[in-house]
């Protein structure tokens, strides 16, 4: 069976069906290398809220990103 076919068997189930698909292949996924703790994302909040550090567009992150995989 090629991926097209599994595609559209897929898009034929249920709303529910398809999210509890979803969450088995997302299971099957690696975890991520970076583990970024509750605590670690309400620190970083803070920080823009407070101006001490200046946020990125979505665009920018994904340059730096690039260049990084490039070194």
């Amino acid at each position: 069976m090629s991926l097209l076919e599994i595609e559209n068997e897929a898009k034929a189930l249920s709303i529910q069906e398809r999210a509890a698909l979803v969450t088995t292949l997302l299971d099957t996924l690696p975890g991520s290398a970076y583990d970024v703790s509750d605590e670690e994302v309400a620190q970083r909040d803070r920080e823009l809220e407070e101006g001490l550090v200046e946020p990125l567009s979505q665009a920018e992150f994904v340059r730096r990103i690039e260049l990084e995989r490039r070194a």
